[in-house]
């Protein structure tokens, strides 16, 4: 069967869809709006007279550099491409606006590539006992992982915490629009029925960081500053490869990233996004230097692009052994194999198994094209980051009014996108942060509909319900973890300081 699979790998509708794929996503992952779900969407028709290898691969190839493009603009001008970029944002602009914008990227390239293979590779050797884990998962457990993700927004609260968590309960409650979950009631619509569907994640996300950090752009070119940088000739210098002792610093972030990834990729409905933003804050905890995230610290890049293109193969895990779709991309993939009659299942693995381990080493050999292309271009994308502000800002504009309008052809997602650029403007202003406001629009709905489905299932003992689920245990002892350990890290690291008191008064 080795044979034969990479015989079909090899010919040439196969090769050429892997090549398009690639360069496609990172395309339509760097522009803000077109995300990696709308790729794929438009590229089912296109797959119609393809073969199942060829159609699939394309498919997966750009799922899968589309995530990673979304970093690309998120580093350069602090404008994610695509919500599961988020993160990366955090330090990979501040590295850029330090001189360090090609080395940012090519962190990013390296950890997204790395994390999709080793994805790619848990895909291909153990999918059917890892694709069990989504069957142990009900509303009991997505809530507590939703609550342990809203966790994170004391990591991502800054300077002050009590700022930190009034952002993320503006954004939950901004997660509340719609209509209730349960009864179907219009909630905080204001007789408006667009808002009816609710405020989507895309549109806003591009206001808070493309359209406010536009706004931020037009008050330095008033000041007199007409590009990104003081220096700008400091962004070229250097390389986009990182040095020996800083790879050796990211590689434990890359690992534990990586499986942080492919776990949450598994679950259906979590995605990268939360991928990205779980890894994210445990790089924080664990690492000797937290106040350095935010700032321009390599292991936040390692941890978000690690764990968002993990999340990529962690998806296909229970699709293709269960028919189960781990994220919306994942969903639109399982239409596209059900047009080329590929049943997801154990027949998949046997009957048609060369097509099946095709796709899955296609889907490994993009990732690595990814990274080859991504490292080759970076010093010339990184120039981005040079070009004036009075035509970059234009253009920013021009790119998040179609992304946004793109998502449902409507003009109130460009209205609500302003209208989120402006919030995130004074929220900047006045020293909140804007990720937490993310973290809460995605994770808030998430939590309310699961914890009112499991009072359901409950039955009126929650308890009871609670300790015959095993797994759901684990999760809540997560969540107490995560909210006691930064006041014991606090503590621990008083301690520390005051025993080194100690030692230097008795020398």
């Amino acid at each position: 069967m080795i044979g034969e699979v990479i015989g079909i790998l090899l010919t040439p509708e196969v090769l050429i869809a892997l090549v398009v794929g690639v360069l496609g996503g990172m395309i339509v992952g760097a522009l803000p709006g077109l995300s990696a779900s709308m790729a794929v969407a438009l590229l089912i028709p296109v797959t119609f007279k393809m073969s199942p290898a060829a159609g699939m691969v394309l498919l997966a190839s750009v799922y899968t550099s589309a995530i990673y493009g979304g970093s690309i603009t998120a580093c350069l001008i602090a404008t994610p491409g695509t919500p599961s970029s988020a993160a990366t944002a955090l330090d990979g602009y501040p590295m850029t606006k330090q001189g360090q914008g090609l080395k940012a990227i090519g962190i990013a390239t390296i950890c997204s590539m790395i994390g999709g293979s080793v994805s790619a590779i848990a895909l291909l050797f153990i999918a059917p006992p890892l694709s069990r884990v989504s069957l142990l998962f009900s509303s009991l457990e997505y809530f507590l992982l939703a609550l342990f993700g809203l966790t994170i927004i004391g990591s991502l609260a800054g300077d002050s915490m009590i700022k930190g968590l009034m952002s993320g309960c503006l954004g939950m409650l901004i997660g509340c629009v719609g209509l209730d979950i349960m009864n179907g009631s219009p909630r905080f619509t204001f007789g408006i029925i667009e808002l009816e569907s609710g405020i989507k994640l895309i549109p806003a996300m591009i206001g808070l960081f493309s359209i406010s950090q536009v706004m931020f752009g037009v008050e330095d070119m008033v000041k007199g500053k007409k590009v990104i940088l003081d220096d700008p000739d400091s962004l070229l210098k250097g390389s986009p490869l990182p040095t020996r002792a800083e790879m050796k610093q990211m590689l434990p972030t890359i690992g534990i990233s990586s499986i942080i990834g492919i776990l949450i990729g598994i679950m259906p409905g979590a995605g990268a996004d939360i991928g990205s933003w779980v890894a994210y804050n445990s790089a924080k905890k664990r690492s000797k230097h937290p106040e350095k995230f935010g700032h321009g610290a390599i292991e936040g890049i390692a941890a978000s692009e690690s764990a968002n293109n993990a999340v990529t193969g962690g998806a296909l895990i229970p699709l293709l052994t269960l028919g189960i779709p781990g994220s919306a991309v994942s969903a639109i993939m399982l239409g596209g194999m059900m047009i080329k009659g590929l049943v997801p299942g154990y027949d998949l693995f046997t009957k048609q198994g060369n097509i099946t381990y095709t796709i899955i080493l296609g889907f490994l050999f993009a990732n690595i094209l990814m990274g080859v292309i991504g490292l080759l271009i970076s010093k010339q994308i990184v120039k981005i980051s040079i070009v004036p502000m009075a035509i970059l800002s234009p253009i920013i504009v021009a790119l998040s009014a179609i992304g946004a309008y793109a998502i449902s052809s409507s003009m109130i997602d460009v209205y609500i996108m302003c209208i989120f650029g402006v919030i995130g403007y004074f929220v900047r202003k006045f020293g909140f942060a804007t990720a937490p406001i993310v973290l809460g629009m995605i994770l808030g709905p998430m939590a309310e509909q699961n914890w009112r489905q499991a009072l359901m299932f409950s039955r009126g003992d929650m308890l009871g319900y609670f300790i015959s689920r095993p797994v759901s245990i684990v999760l809540a002892l997560m969540v107490v973890f995560g909210l006691f350990s930064p006041m014991l890290s606090k503590f621990f690291n008083k301690k520390a300081t005051g025993n080194q008191m100690e030692v230097s008064a008795d020398d």
